[in-house]
């Protein structure tokens, strides 16, 4: 019953903004071209989704997507670990991170085309650029506010070493990873469709390259579709690769809130 009133509660507030902005469209508040009737952007959806154009891009776009972020996990976790151990690191490339991370994923657009060109490297630098500073502060937060009696326990039981990083270090700072992860999940998503706006590349057109020609056309109805693709693309990851992950971890650090009654 929890699970269904989760789901039916959020689906009508979404059904009754939908029936305003209808309601609101046909009445002739503002013209078509500043915001077009909610009908007519779900058949534009419909429409791109029977002629393949919508599928298509969705999936250039997770390719580069998922691409992009596992390159980041690869790299950002472990410097993000050795940030929290070794001091020099910690004042140098987590100082970098910190302030990288708090730079605009556009401003990395122009660079990376003067260094790849219109080219998919260009598009996989972004995102790259997007993910790795998130993935560093995150892990490094997380080693670093380990309780320190865990680390003095391990070491009195003979603890040391890679197993140290295994059975304490790592499932102790696991929360704040998955935070960062997350956190680099939007980070990533964001500089994506920043990347596809500005860099046209004509053997994959992606979901922000569908939002850039609605724009150029001044198709308003495509421009808002592509806007609540987005949207509904970054729910389900949340919902599919986080949400499980975050349950699960509060489960087992006894983080679970008992509901009343």
């Amino acid at each position: 019953m929890k699970k269904v009133k989760a789901f039916v509660m959020p689906a009508l507030g979404i059904f009754f903004l939908l029936v305003v902005w209808e309601v609101l469209a046909r009445m002739e508040i503002w013209p078509e071209y500043v915001l077009p009737k909610a009908s007519d952007v779900a058949k534009y959806l419909w429409d791109s989704t029977l002629s393949s154009d919508l599928p298509s891009a969705v999936w250039v776009t997770l390719k580069r997507l998922l691409l992009g972020y596992g390159i980041g996990l690869l790299v950002g976790i472990p410097l993000g670990l050795l940030c929290a151990r070794v001091k020099f690191f910690q004042n140098s490339l987590g100082t970098l991170a910190l302030g990288l991370q708090a730079l605009p994923s556009v401003c990395w657009v122009p660079l990376a085309i003067i260094w790849f060109g219109q080219t998919e490297n260009a598009l996989l630098f972004v995102v790259l650029m997007g993910t790795v500073w998130s993935l560093i502060l995150g892990t490094q937060h997380g080693v670093a506010n380990i309780p320190p009696i865990y680390i003095r326990a391990a070491r009195t039981m003979g603890s040391h070493g890679l197993k140290m990083w295994g059975t304490v270090i790592l499932p102790a700072a696991f929360p704040n990873i998955v935070g960062g992860m997350k956190q680099g999940w939007a980070f990533a998503w964001r500089s994506l469709m920043a990347a596809e706006i500005y860099v046209t590349i004509l053997t994959g057109f992606g979901v922000g390259q569908l939002l850039h020609y609605g724009r150029e056309l001044n198709n308003m109805t495509q421009v808002i579709g592509i806007m609540i693709v987005v949207v509904i693309i970054g729910l389900l990851a949340d919902k599919i690769l986080f949400s499980p992950w975050e349950r699960m971890l509060r489960r087992r650090w006894g983080m679970d809130i008992p509901s009343g009654g």
